[in-house]
């Protein structure tokens, strides 16, 4: 679970980095189209979309490889948008980690401050220090060759707070490894930047990755912010249909809203009635989605003690079991699915089969309403 940020006291904190309307074109495509954003002092932020989405663009443009087409970049109130990567207090770490085979962990880590002119000294003292906060003290005379994936990684990191940068950027920072070890360095790495306390601005196409390690995440598409938010924000208030079928399984029902009050609505849809207990802007008789989440859905073999709305008899047409948790497809009378996640908390608990009759139902707390 990525950490929780603690209330700003400065004003400059909450504006620690701005993108003010910030667009690259190549020829006539915006790679990134006219976005803006401010990331807090010590946040960890992550640029979450597809491939060809523009943040690896926009990641760039923030390192200086980039010149954007228009807009600006500031950092601590300075515009830093014309400058060369080399005068920015900024680090990248690519995917690739860029070691230098021929040198040790200790001259990895060592390079950068050396090209700085720092004295021998305090070039020790950093690099010392970066090798206890990755815990690889025992391994600073080996080649990377000689590391795992996971190490390695972390020689990256080291070698990229050797610097003290202001901000840190991170290109696919686990890809390179595989997932268990992937899952293993997310909260190791989230632990080591946060105990630095430097800024962080990720980007990754791996929807576990960016809930677990960032503060904030930005969803990306054609060049575009469609939302930003906490990781659980965007998960269960997502802001769109694009928002509510990328981040996680969702199962998508369109309808029309029927009912529209303050306090809750009600729509139809060919599978069956939602009543949803908020209210939203719109007007009756519009068309409109309903997303609910897998793990939101109960079953059971005999009908809930419920209203006519929020529940359908469905059948069982497929299932796989996962350990922790079973996932079910389940089939409508027209002939729509739809998953549903179970957790397993009883070791010997219910199982149902292919081609059983049950019923699905959910709470009306559970339903998003979509109109776009």
């Amino acid at each position: 679970m990525a950490a929780v940020l603690s209330p700003s006291s400065a004003a400059g904190d909450e504006n620690f980095l701005r993108i003010e309307r910030l667009t690259k074109r190549f020829d006539d495509v915006a790679a990134v189209d006219d976005v803006s954003l401010s990331i807090r002092k010590g946040e960890i932020f992550a640029l979450l979309g597809s491939s060809g989405c523009g943040k690896s663009t926009l990641l760039r443009m923030l390192a200086g490889f980039e010149a954007p087409t228009a807009g600006h970049i500031l950092l601590e109130n300075r515009d830093i948008s014309a400058l060369p990567p080399y005068e920015r207090p900024i680090n990248m770490m690519f995917q690739s980690y860029a070691l230098f085979p021929h040198l040790t962990v200790w001259e990895n880590i060592a390079f950068g401050l050396k090209r700085d002119g720092l004295p021998k000294t305090e070039i020790a003292e950093r690099v010392e220090a970066m090798l206890s906060l990755v815990q690889l003290n025992k391994f600073a005379k080996r080649k990377p060759h000689q590391l795992s994936g996971g190490q390695q990684q972390r020689v990256a990191l080291a070698r990229s707070l050797a610097k003290k940068p202001r901000l840190l950027l991170l290109d696919e920072p686990l890809g390179a490894l595989d997932k268990k070890l992937r899952e293993q360095t997310q909260l190791e790495l989230v632990n080591i930047i946060k105990q630095v306390g430097v800024t962080c601005v990720m980007v990754t196409h791996d929807q576990e990755e960016a809930m677990t390690m960032a503060d904030r995440i930005a969803i990306m598409s054609a060049g575009s912010f469609l939302q930003v938010g906490q990781p659980h924000e965007i998960y269960e208030t997502p802001a769109n249909r694009f928002v509510a079928d990328f981040i996680g399984n969702v199962n998508l029902f369109d309808g029309t809203l029927v009912v529209d009050e303050p306090d809750h609505v009600v729509i139809n849809t060919p599978q069956c009635g939602f009543y949803v207990s908020h209210g939203i802007t719109g007007t009756v008789g519009m068309p409109v989605t309903v997303a609910l989440r897998p793990e939101k859905i109960a079953l059971g073999r005999d009908r809930p003690d419920s209203t006519e709305h929020n529940c359908a008899e469905v059948t069982v047409a497929d299932y796989a079991y996962f350990g922790s948790f079973t996932l079910y497809v389940l089939a409508f009378p027209g002939g729509m699915k739809v998953k549903v996640s179970v957790a397993n908390t009883d070791r010997h608990g219910e199982y149902f089969a292919i081609g059983d009759r049950l019923w699905a139902s959910w709470a009306a707390e559970a339903l998003v309403v979509l109109t776009s």
